[in-house]
């Protein structure tokens, strides 16, 4: 009886997280399909676009075809072929997440753990296949195995830190992988175990000022954006929907924010770049944000890569008495420092990978951080950091001593 109701349970949350982030763009898209439309077209194709947008959200690639004369007035070059669009619009998937981590402490509570996230999990993937099936259309073909396997993907990685986190709430220390780590040598584990925590933090603090300085470049340029707006022509609806697609990239534009904090910067299209060096930009999509992009070049450009080593050597400095007190010494200690910046370069260059991609024809094929070189630039400007920061704190405590 209670595992049937840990399955419809699981289920219910699984449908209400897909529901959710579905229905925020299928809402907005019929009001206009009503309001400015006049119910003139068919529904379907506004449920078709709101169902892209939501499986581009979670990474799902959608190969679109353009009709032969609205790729002729575009003016692209090929255009008139298939354009892939990979990049995601990872507003989408940070709610998916944030909705699956909620899920994972409900879910935690039933009691049949493993059975509750495997049917949670399963029933995403299973609504996420049927959006793409139910979405496809000649101009607008959705990949389905990434529609299988994404969305669950993301849902999955929400549903296991709420499971997580709901169990150390409990102060429950069971499990296969805590069982593992337990094994390894106590030296080794408490400096990998330092390193990642450490290196999650760095990245968690410089999106934070990534954050703050996307929000004042907005601000900044805020008259730009609204002369832009009203260059669209879109009226309050197709403004207010536009605004939304808009929220949803959001996120992508703080991790490329701290892309260019780090150093190499962004491309917006083939060929440009957006970096502390300058700004060398070509069209652009039309977009109003992107009017809150630097322009020239800047003087003061250079302070912002003062932030990423900044960040690491002061999360390195607060977290360094948990070594000093773990008893790790010699080349652990090497290691947890070192490891500490390879984590928040490889962090940081997944997230500009999952940011940036292809958004549309012609030189829009590329667009956002070149991701290898955010990873490898960024694990080598932490790894000073975190250095620094335990050598300050080394020193500190040697001085205290005395």
């Amino acid at each position: 009886m209670k595992r049937g109701l840990t399955i419809l349970f699981a289920a219910a949350e699984a449908l209400l997280v897909v529901a959710i982030g579905l229905a925020i763009p299928l809402v907005a898209l019929t009001v206009l399909w009503a309001a400015q439309f006049g119910f003139g077209p068919e529904w379907l194709i506004f449920y078709r676009a709101a169902a892209d947008l939501w499986l581009i959200g979670h990474g799902v690639d959608v190969t679109f075809v353009l009709d032969p004369l609205l790729a002729t007035s575009l003016g692209f070059p090929g255009s008139d072929a298939p354009v892939p669009v990979t990049i995601a619009l990872l507003g989408f998937a940070l709610l998916t997440a944030l909705l699956g981590a909620r899920a994972g402490r409900r879910i935690a509570e039933s009691g049949h753990l493993v059975l509750g996230q495997s049917v949670a999990v399963g029933l995403v993937a299973v609504l996420g296949l049927g959006i793409a099936l139910t979405a496809s259309h000649p101009a607008a073909m959705p990949s389905r195995w990434q529609a299988a396997v994404l969305p669950a993907a993301v849902f999955g990685v929400g549903l296991l830190l709420g499971v997580r986190r709901e169990r150390d709430r409990k102060g429950d220390r069971t499990g296969l992988l805590r069982t593992l780590v337990e094994r390894v040598p106590l030296q080794a584990r408490d400096a990998v175990g330092w390193a990642v925590r450490t290196g999650f933090a760095s990245v968690a603090g410089l999106l934070t000022i990534s954050a703050v300085v996307t929000a004042a470049a907005i601000g900044f340029r805020y008259a730009d954006i609204i002369t832009l707006y009203e260059s669209l022509h879109t009226e309050v609806l197709g403004g207010f929907a536009l605004t939304l697609g808009q929220l949803a990239l959001l996120p992508n534009l703080v991790v490329w924010t701290a892309s260019w904090l780090v150093g190499p910067g962004f491309a917006i299209g083939t060929g440009s770049s957006v970096s502390p060096l300058g700004t060398d930009l070509g069209p652009v999509p039309a977009m109003p944000v992107l009017g809150a992009l630097p322009t020239g070049d800047l003087a003061w450009g250079f302070a912002g890569l003062v932030a990423p080593v900044a960040v690491a050597f002061l999360v390195a400095a607060v977290f360094a008495p948990t070594l000093r007190r773990a008893g790790v010494a010699g080349i652990w200690l090497v290691i947890a420092g070192v490891g500490s910046g390879v984590v928040s370069g490889a962090v940081l260059g997944v997230l500009a990978w999952v940011s940036g991609g292809s958004a549309g024809p012609g030189r829009l094929a590329e667009v956002g951080p070149n991701p290898w070189v955010i990873g490898v630039v960024a694990a080598l400007e932490f790894t000073v950091g975190a250095a620094a920061g335990l050598a300050a704190a080394s020193r500190r405590s040697t001085d205290a001593r005395r």
